[in-house]
């Protein structure tokens, strides 16, 4: 199983923030959407935010797999 991951640094916002998130798909996706909701101050439902999540999976890289 490949693991994927999302990057911060590829969505520029005000905070500035840098956290990646790597894992497998569902983890990644449960976990980034509570990201964007607590941090970022998200507050579309959690289905869209996680459509939007899966859209920008990416193969993590073998160093972190």
């Amino acid at each position: 199983m490949s693991r994927k991951y999302v990057d911060c640094r590829e969505h520029p916002s005000e905070s500035g923030c840098t956290l990646a998130i790597v894992g497998d798909a569902d983890e990644v996706v449960n976990a980034a959407v509570a990201h964007m909701k607590s941090v970022h101050g998200h507050d579309e439902p959690d289905t869209e935010l996680a459509e939007m999540v899966r859209a920008d999976l990416k193969d993590a890289p073998s160093v972190l797999a």
